[in-house]
């Protein structure tokens, strides 16, 4: 989730890692949807990577979900093993099913637990430990970024997912409403992402700036680079999915910050019935922007 907003996407979409309540059997088709469908954007992060990162052993997508991005990086880095670490078992489950399919199998393997602590049971250093979107779902980010640091080899290279910028889904004036309405959707969201980490267990509020955070984790050379997501109108099906689940998901999280109005144009673009929804509508794309932040363990 930008932010993991869009619970993958921007802050809430961010795989509600550590959120109890939430039916991951049930989240795995829809999560592995949005990642395909990012995928432009992680394969470019990755050959981005791989111009520092090269030659890496092991690889560690730490909060990996349902193993698309994993995936995605054993193809990047065929020489590498490739180790998808999350809390929950069945999307690790349909992690290996893709391996499998994708015959990356054999250098694939997965790891069941709650992030940092069950990087501890890893059973060797990480070339390269990735952080998609995780981090922000750990209540003390700052403790999380030592503990992921101490999982590196020397020479070994941490890269995050965070920030970027909200996605944008539809153009300034739909026709119905009040124009404007994704920017106030966005207070919404940070509002929403403000109070989903408060409510973490053992949550430290930090100044999120990420390289300054990577250096104090004792590491060296911080780099950041952005990737754009650029899925212009006509939208594909699955985008058009991915824009209605994300509104969906901020319809459902808003139980104030939106008047009468916005809410109204909220559910007719949420009404599969109404020609001026997501669904039906000729304008809906898909843009957004999605920073990636590298460090390197000193040798």
């Amino acid at each position: 989730m930008a932010h993991h907003h869009e619970h993958s996407d921007q802050h809430g979409q961010g795989h509600g890692h550590g959120h109890t309540d939430i039916d991951w059997a049930e989240m795995g088709p829809q999560l592995e949807n949005q990642a395909e469908l990012f995928s432009p954007v992680y394969e470019r992060a990755m050959a981005w990577l791989a111009r520092e990162v090269t030659e890496p052993g092991l690889i560690v997508d730490a909060g990996s979900g349902p193993g698309v991005v994993s995936c995605l990086f054993a193809e990047a880095f065929p020489g590498a093993r490739v180790m998808a670490v999350d809390v929950a078992e069945p999307l690790l489950e349909r992690a290996r099913a893709r391996a499998a399919r994708q015959g990356v199998a054999d250098r694939f393997a997965t790891l069941a637990g709650e992030l940092p602590d069950v990087l501890g049971e890893l059973e060797y250093p990480a070339d390269l430990l990735w952080a998609g979107r995780s981090l922000h779902h750990l209540g003390d980010q700052r403790a999380a970024l030592t503990a992921f640091a101490d999982r590196l080899a020397p020479g070994g290279t941490l890269a995050l997912l965070e920030g970027g910028l909200p996605s944008r889904f539809l153009p300034r004036d739909i026709g119905i409403g009040r124009p404007g309405l994704q920017a106030r959707l966005d207070v919404v969201q940070e509002e929403w992402f403000t109070r989903m980490r408060a409510d973490l267990p053992g949550s430290v509020a930090v100044t999120e700036d990420w390289p300054a955070l990577l250096t104090a984790a004792g590491l060296k050379h911080t780099r950041t680079r952005s990737f754009l997501l650029d899925l212009p109108a006509p939208a594909s099906d699955r985008a058009r999915a991915y824009v209605a689940e994300s509104l969906a998901r901020l319809r459902d999280a808003i139980t104030d910050g939106l008047d009468a109005e916005d809410r109204a144009t909220l559910d007719r673009l949420l009404d599969p019935a109404d020609p001026a929804s997501v669904h039906r509508r000729p304008d809906v794309f898909l843009l957004g922007a999605y920073t990636v932040h590298t460090a390197v363990r000193p040798v």
